[in-house]
């Protein structure tokens, strides 16, 4: 159908760099882009550990001072596309169920079909890419000037060995404005989706009180959020990896975990969940309406049911065993029970549970800072067997 034509492309997937890791064979079924996030990663970092081995510090390459270096290149980058090549799908499949749902009724299919190749004509230009690129520049050329181009010894000029000074500069000058052009370049990417949810709510939208998924037919929308966790997974390992140079360097207090951790979470919830409640007055009037339909509805079937059942005696009243009313009362109430229950935000507990765990997982080795591994295992033994 004509409808399905574009919506069935739905994807965020483009630009100049998504191109040439086409051209490249490292875009792989059109959404695969996981091979091009490791050469963006690696080959970096292979250049940054010659540099290295040449300047005659490759006792240093793996020590917890220049752990960010290594956690930028090999795991930050690479999560980044894993993350779109997990979501691309998922953005397709939304658009598609609120298409073949009437979630979005066939009359106002025409303004989403519009607002969609609104988003293929942005996602296609070269404008995004480059001005991401040139804000990593500038933001890598006066970040010293800003005091944000980082204090810990992986990449502050003024702290770092001489024999590391030309990989230090290799890491400053290419790889973090690489990982800074990346970084911006998703923010594009989340800003896009998120001006397309709105423009989506903006939609006369049908929405269904006693949907099953508890948001009207916009549960899709938690499906779609819990594959944000690679990204999710890059910022906190990120900000583990910062913290992690600054705890072996003396320069923070292990106790500076706690609120690094809490901020991780606020930037999360700001980026993620956030955006979400764009459809939450949507949602409260089809709530507040659905109740006070579904409670006039209930009214007249009780007064009917009472009428029936527990009026006056009828002879020729049917048998009250095996008689569906009973079963419809109960259906009755458990409709009004959905709909009293409905979500005003498409955010499920699972959802919260994703996220958190996520963002946690990279902080849990911080804690050997405080209890090595060692000591509690010798503790552990020596209370077990009592020596």
């Amino acid at each position: 159908m004509k409808e399905h034509a574009i919506s069935e492309e739905f994807s965020l997937l483009g630009g100049p760099l998504h191109r040439t890791g086409c051209r490249l064979g490292l875009v792989r079924g059109a959404t695969n882009t996981v091979a091009l996030g490791l050469a963006l990663g690696v080959i970096p970092w292979i250049v940054l550990m010659a540099l290295a081995l040449i300047g005659g510090a490759g006792h240093l390459l793996f020590s917890l001072s220049v752990i960010g270096a290594h956690v930028r290149l090999l795991l930050a980058i690479p999560l980044f596309f894993l993350g779109e090549s997990l979501l691309a799908p998922r953005l397709a499949g939304f658009v598609r169920t609120i298409i073949r749902s009437e979630v979005v009724p066939p009359h106002a299919q025409p303004a989403l079909e519009a607002e969609i190749a609104r988003i293929h004509r942005w996602k296609d230009s070269w404008v995004p890419d480059t001005v991401s690129l040139l804000a990593a520049i500038v933001f890598s050329l006066f970040a010293s000037q800003l005091h944000t181009s980082g204090t810990t010894a992986a990449y502050d000029p003024s702290r770092v060995a001489p024999e590391m000074m030309l990989a230090a500069q290799w890491y400053l000058i290419v790889c973090l404005t690489l990982f800074r052009f990346l970084m911006i370049r998703w923010r594009w990417r989340l800003g896009l989706w998120y001006f397309f949810l709105w423009r989506v709510s903006r939609l006369d939208l049908q929405l269904m009180p006693t949907h099953p998924d508890g948001a009207g037919g916009l549960g899709g929308l938690g499906v779609v959020h819990a594959h944000f966790t690679p990204l999710i997974l890059a910022i906190s390992v990120v900000q583990a990896a910062m913290l992690a140079e600054e705890l072996s360097s003396g320069m923070a207090s292990f106790e500076a975990i706690y609120p690094a951790f809490a901020l991780v979470l606020v930037v999360i919830a700001v980026l993620f969940l956030g955006p979400l409640f764009i459809f939450t007055s949507r949602l409260w009037a089809v709530r507040v309406k659905g109740l006070s339909d579904y409670m006039v509805f209930a009214s007249d079937y009780v007064n009917s049911f009472n009428k029936k059942w527990l009026g006056a005696a009828d002879p020729d009243r049917e048998p009250l065993l095996g008689t569906p009313d009973l079963q419809s009362l109960a259906d009755l109430g458990n409709s009004i029970s959905v709909v009293r229950n409905m979500r005003f935000v498409p955010i499920s507990q699972f959802l919260l549970k994703d996220y958190v765990l996520t963002a946690l997982l990279p902080f849990l080795p911080l804690l050997l800072f405080r209890y090595p591994i060692a000591d509690l295992a010798e503790k552990f033994f020596t209370r077990l067997t009592g020596l």
